[in-house]
């Protein structure tokens, strides 16, 4: 089942769709209501991002979460708040989507988790094994979508939107 979100053009599904890698996504609040991002250490640009990364087979939404967080930032010092309704698809630009995963995918599908961070930035460690990171800080929601890169920047509207309710 496809849904159009209102305020992004990014695919809402109640499954993951086919053709798109499965993904978990991360949002997690400090106790201001700011929200963790990273800035990525494999592009030249200033792009940041919140944590991903893939779902493996047989794992689940939450298992994916926490494993995740903890590979990308050291921590699993957070409580999960919510669980986002909707899988959330986006394509990547074709000539990323052509060297990424050997060209499997056209783009990733996204469960989303909200977390609320319990513990102090010094529990928070990029310089992992596989580090995704080069830099990170706390920013509003509100700035969330301003950024990051342009092909994602509707999908975190609509995350935003829908986890809204956890800051208001």
């Amino acid at each position: 089942m496809r849904h159009s979100s209102r305020r992004a053009a990014c695919c809402l599904t109640s499954e993951p769709e086919e053709g798109y890698r499965p993904c978990v996504g991360i949002l997690l609040l400090d106790a201001a209501n700011r929200v963790f991002v990273g800035q990525r250490h494999d592009t030249g640009r200033e792009a940041w991002q919140m944590p991903q990364g893939g779902i493996d087979p047989g794992e689940t939404v939450l298992a994916a979460g926490l494993r995740e967080m903890a590979e990308e930032i050291g921590t699993d010092r957070a409580s999960l708040l919510a669980e986002s309704s909707w899988w959330r698809s986006y394509d990547l630009p074709p000539d990323l989507a052509r060297r990424m995963w050997g060209g499997r995918y056209r783009g990733q599908t996204q469960k989303w988790l909200a977390f609320r961070f319990e513990g102090t930035d010094e529990d928070i460690c990029i310089d992992v094994p596989h580090p995704e990171f080069k830099e990170w800080r706390w920013a509003s929601p509100q700035q969330l979508p301003s950024l990051i890169v342009p092909f994602k920047r509707d999908v975190y509207l609509s995350v935003v939107d829908e986890f809204r309710h956890l800051w208001a």
